[in-house]
Parts: structure tokens; C-alpha cells; sequence
């Protein structure tokens, strides 16, 4: 008889989704299909469905194992830490899997509607940075904000970058 899943908290449950997200979103970007993905990463296609949907019955080794198949990178932010105090961020497309507002002011600005969270995931970001193109000041940007655009514009398949 199989292990029951965990019993995890709201707050874990919401991670396990965003992270399963951006590893189906890594995995479409990249044009690989469940299959071939899962095969690489030593898992069964379910497995790797599992994953993308966040549930949290599936290990952590396997979570690693599909984020290192795909090409990512995982790292741990405490939640009052900013980006810029990690490190990681100075690789270049380097995209976190939560993007916090307040460590990226256009973002922020640009974001003014978004209510009762402070953070996005890469695809609601990008999706802001792209409605409300013509809202940047460019002149405004800063190097790691701008960084960040075009890490996303690159990894989510916008053939141009919007800086």
C-alpha cells in the first residue's frame, strides 16, 4: 500500500503548484514532450504529470530530477529576502519561480490592479509586461528588472524582447 500523501499547508500547497507550473512551462518552451521528458528525468509520465500539477505525494528527489532534466536551477528565498541578496540572480536568465513585487518597482507599477498577493508567477508577469508595453519607462528600468524581462521574454517563447 502506498505512503498517504502529507498533509500540507495552504501556503505549501500554492508553492507545489507554481513550481509544477513553471516546470510544465519549461518543459513547453523547450518544444520536449511529457514522454521524452519524463524518460530523461528517470520517471514514468505520470510521475512528471503529477509533478506539473504540484502535488505534494511526489518526492522532492523527483521534483530535483525533472527541474535538472529541463534545465533549471532551484533555490530557497526566505520570504522578506530580497532577489538581489541570493546571488543566483546574477546568472544570466535566471527567472525565480515567485516573482516579488517590490524588488522589481515597473513591475510593481505596472501591476497596481493585483490585490491580496506580492508575488507572480514568470507567466502573470510576463503577461503584465506585455499588456501594459507601453506603460515601461524604459529610462526607469533597472538593470535587473530589465534582465529579468528578458530572461522571460526568452524562456516563455516571446519571439522579441519588450525592452
Amino acid at each position: 500500500m502506498p505512503a498517504r500523501p502529507p498533509v500540507t499547508s495552504a501556503a505549501a500547497t500554492a508553492n507545489l503548484k507554481v513550481l509544477g507550473e513553471q516546470i510544465r512551462v519549461r518543459r513547453k518552451a523547450l518544444g520536449v514532450s511529457a514522454t521524452v521528458a519524463a524518460e530523461a528525468a528517470g520517471m514514468s509520465r505520470v510521475t512528471l504529470h503529477r509533478i506539473e500539477k504540484g502535488e505534494p505525494a511526489v518526492t522532492i528527489g523527483a521534483y530535483l530530477n525533472a527541474i535538472v532534466t529541463l534545465g533549471l536551477d532551484f533555490g530557497i528565498l526566505a520570504p522578506d529576502q530580497p532577489a538581489a541578496a541570493v546571488g543566483d540572480h546574477a546568472k544570466p536568465g535566471w527567472i525565480p519561480v515567485r516573482i516579488r513585487l517590490h524588488d522589481y518597482p515597473q513591475l510593481k507599477r505596472l501591476a497596481w490592479q493585483i490585490h491580496g498577493t506580492d508575488a507572480l508567477t514568470p507567466v502573470e508577469a510576463l503577461g503584465i509586461y506585455e499588456r501594459n508595453r507601453r506603460h515601461l519607462d524604459l529610462d526607469a528600468l533597472e538593470p535587473r528588472e530589465r534582465e529579468l524581462i528578458d530572461a522571460l521574454c526568452r524562456a516563455l517563447g516571446e519571439p522579441h524582447s519588450l525592452v
